[in-house]
């Protein structure tokens, strides 16, 4: 099975990754990796870390689409993790595989935006973390994009039937619930 986790920055998706492969020991790849592979390793292919996450999603997409085939055909269990994710193109995936991808958005549509910006240094990662090394005013504008983005994976999602989950309240314990969806036996 291919667990794909995707939505905006800074709403649970690694936690839900990182959760699954400590439960399950399903190793997971983030999309992140892949993209800062790009853009330092390649950058001629017009992949980078400074585009929006849809822009990055579109440009990726066949070789994303083409490792996760790859990948249900040598039936490997994976997760994969990472903004660079569409609902509309992996529709076309989970139409073609339904028993072997299982697919996440998650977002905040309807989150407080200085409490969020609060959390996101409270639950930084450290100095390692890109986001809170930048200044404030720049941090209030990268989670209020993101508010607009959830809101446009959210309808993506409504419109091809994929499960969406907004952690704009009880964060934990909707990821939980994501979780509990992307493992459920069918």
């Amino acid at each position: 099975m291919i667990y794909i986790i995707s939505g905006t920055s800074r709403s649970g998706k690694t936690l839900i990754a990182k959760k699954i492969m400590e439960q399950e020991g399903i190793p997971y790849l983030s999309l992140d990796w892949l993209v800062m592979g790009f853009t330092n390793g390649i950058p001629g292919y017009g992949i980078h870390d400074k585009l929006w996450p849809n822009e990055i999603a579109e440009r990726f997409w066949d070789f994303l689409k083409a490792m996760c085939e790859n990948m249900i055909w040598t039936e490997i269990d994976y997760i994969i993790e990472g903004e660079a994710v569409l609902p509309e193109l992996i529709d076309e995936l989970l139409k073609k595989h339904p028993d072997r991808i299982k697919v996440c958005f998650v977002g905040y549509t309807n989150v407080n935006l200085s409490k969020k910006v609060k959390d996101v240094y409270q639950y930084s990662k450290g100095e390692n973390d890109w986001l809170t090394n930048e200044p404030n005013d720049y941090v209030e504008s990268h989670i209020s994009n993101m508010i607009e983005y959830s809101k446009k994976i959210k309808k993506a999602c409504e419109k091809h039937g994929i499960r969406y989950f907004d952690t704009s309240e009880n964060f934990m314990q909707v990821l939980e619930s994501a979780i509990e969806c992307l493992l459920k036996k069918e």
